[in-house]
């Protein structure tokens, strides 16, 4: 079976695809946020960073074709802003321990 065939990437990938945008409107109102509602928004940014990081470690260890083919997409794509897949991942990390430090600093 194709990666792209298996019915739990498929859902994982629906999730993450539907959770992630999610998320991302309902940032767009994190400065309204109190500091629990800003707690609970960083985990759960926190938790979406984790499963992508494995949804992306499966396309990695995978011997599929389309599967190796879109993790050098996602390179390619990344490479343009000069980023790897690593950097991005360091970056968000790296954005949410800043927004952790600010939350503390206020409180």
């Amino acid at each position: 079976m194709a990666f792209f065939d298996s019915d739990i990437v498929q859902d994982e990938a629906k999730r993450l695809f539907t959770d992630y945008q999610q998320l991302m409107q309902l940032g767009s109102e994190y400065g309204k946020f109190d500091r629990e509602g800003k707690k609970l928004y960083i985990e759960r940014m926190e938790e979406m960073m984790e499963r992508y990081r494995v949804f992306m470690k499966r396309f990695e260890l995978s011997e599929d074709f389309q599967a190796k083919l879109t993790v050098e997409q996602l390179r390619t794509q990344l490479g343009q802003f000069g980023l790897t897949p690593e950097k991005m991942f360091e970056q968000m990390e790296l954005t949410l321990e800043r927004m952790k430090s600010q939350l503390e600093a206020a409180g």
